[in-house]
């Protein structure tokens, strides 16, 4: 086996994080042994265990969000383009790219790592022993995020045995110790051998500020996203019904053709700590909210006709939409209200929502076979979206869903259904690029050149650029890097 020490996987960008930069990059010390002597200390170092950093500009780009609107007053970011063109973007010192955020889940991943030591060290009582809980599901997480977007989709009943990530399970104490990929299958066993643990741990659990941890309800959306992945529908079920035991999601989802329709600019309450639907938040340094619209690579015109054209309720979903400087090219939803602090930018992003558990929840009745309860859960979704919603015209029927996309499978046309509402509805929160890799679906990106001659390239059911490729850095420790 190489010899791959955690600071080669992380690249040296991160290694002088570490050594020179620590106060700004873990605002803690990450040699926490000597210090960790409360449990009061362990939770303190747990904030820093969620995300600071985002996928969404590159995720985004790379989907069928996105298009060239050719050459213009249009911004030229790197990352977008690259992104958009399905290129490697190996740079650890680009800003938004992948590389970045895989340094960011790598910080995520030890801090969680050395919680979680401090605890088995100390025991901490009740208390310590909650927030391994939350440090163990912070750890699955971080590792989640990297398998789905570093490695290829999880194959339900099929072949896992391609390169996953290294799962760190320990800090870091000596100059060198031995690392490998493993396997997509061995992530994911220990990405739900964590989560189990965590979950256990966790019961019971308060925070000041609930809604930037993984409360009870948190961890219950993610198992809901993760054993959707994986393709365990009961358990899928289990625990999205979790979250609201009465079942009363449609009062506890987005009003968004309802109360955010009347005040008008959304993006404070899509941000909002208190709202129900928010369920996990993260504080991350980003510009995606001014980029998606900008660059030349983003949402344009077809972004908007895509999330306002008519669905299968026989009407468009609400969607409150602006454009930079009146550029139809450059529209932008207003999910993410943008900050300055430090010459830094930074916007409040939502990890998890009651929203896409009550699409994963469809989405899984519809493998048990159980139409009906799917379509309630459609239903749901749709009511709160549709302006001047009328349950006479708009309900969804399965002869509505067979008639609008034209198939004599119910399964299939519900399953359009699902992935059209969730495109639709969750547009620039990063959700589509794994929709993408999970069915394998085919798009197509057209590119101008100068002229405005246009060519196009389709990303093909398996086509190898569906994985993001590892950082440059990370060929120092011998890793391998992902097949082009």
């Amino acid at each position: 086996m190489n010899i791959r020490t955690l600071y080669s996987i992380l690249g040296f960008t991160f290694l002088v994080l570490m050594t020179q930069g620590c106060k700004k990059y873990f605002q803690v010390n990450p040699d926490m042994r000597t210090e960790m002597d409360s449990a009061d200390k362990v939770g303190q170092l747990l904030v820093t265990a969620y995300p600071s950093t985002d996928y969404f500009l590159f995720g985004e780009t790379a989907s069928d969000n996105a298009t060239d609107k050719g050459p213009g007053a249009y911004a030229t970011n790197d990352v977008a383009r690259g992104s958009y063109y399905w290129e490697e973007l190996t740079r650890a010192d680009d800003s938004y790219s992948p590389s970045k955020y895989w340094l960011d889940m790598y910080k995520v991943i030890a801090a969680a790592n050395h919680a979680i030591e401090a605890v088995d060290d100390n025991g901490f009582g009740i208390k310590g022993q909650q927030f391994k809980g939350e440090a163990l599901i912070c750890r699955a997480y971080a590792h989640h995020m990297l398998v789905s977007l570093f490695s290829k989709a999880y194959q339900i009943g099929g072949d896992n045995a391609t390169y996953g990530i290294p799962y760190l399970t320990t800090p870091e104490k000596n100059a060198i110790q031995n690392y490998d990929r493993g396997t997509v299958t061995s992530v994911y066993q220990n990405i739900e051998k964590d989560l189990l643990a965590g979950m256990k741990l966790i019961r019971g659990i308060t925070f000041k500020s609930s809604k930037f941890h993984f409360n009870e309800q948190a961890v219950n959306a993610f198992a809901a996203r993760f054993y959707l992945f994986k393709g365990d529908y009961d358990k899928v079920i289990q625990y999205s019904s979790a979250i609201f035991p009465e079942n009363n999601f449609k009062q506890n989802i987005r009003p968004v053709a309802g109360a955010w329709k009347a005040i008008g600019n959304p993006n404070q309450q899509f941000g909002s700590s208190t709202a129900n639907y928010n369920l996990l938040m993260a504080n991350v340094f980003t510009r995606f909210a001014y980029s998606s619209g900008a660059n030349r690579y983003g949402g344009g015109k077809l972004f908007t006709s895509m999330i306002t054209e008519k669905n299968v309720t026989g009407k468009g979903f609400f969607q409150y939409l602006t454009s930079t400087g009146g550029d139809a090219e450059k529209p932008n939803l207003n999910k993410y209200p943008e900050y300055r602090a430090d010459e830094n930018y930074y916007s409040v992003q939502v990890l998890f929502s009651a929203d896409e558990a009550l699409m994963n929840r469809a989405e899984a009745y519809i493998y048990k076979g159980q139409y009906d309860l799917a379509l309630k859960d459609l239903n749901d979704f749709a009511a709160v979206r549709i302006d001047a919603y009328d349950v006479s015209q708009h309900a969804i029927t399965q002869q509505k869903v067979l008639d609008f996309y034209n198939t004599t499978d119910i399964k299939e046309g519900l399953i359009k259904t699902v992935l059209d509402f969730r495109q639709k509805a969750f547009a620039h929160e990063g959700l589509r690029w794994f929709d993408i890799n999970r069915y394998g679906i085919e798009i197509v990106h057209k590119y101008y050149d100068s002229n405005m001659v246009e060519t196009t390239d389709i990303l093909k059911k398996d086509d190898p650029r569906r994985v993001f490729q590892l950082p440059e850095s990370s060929s120092l420790s011998g890793l391998p890097k992902n097949p082009r």
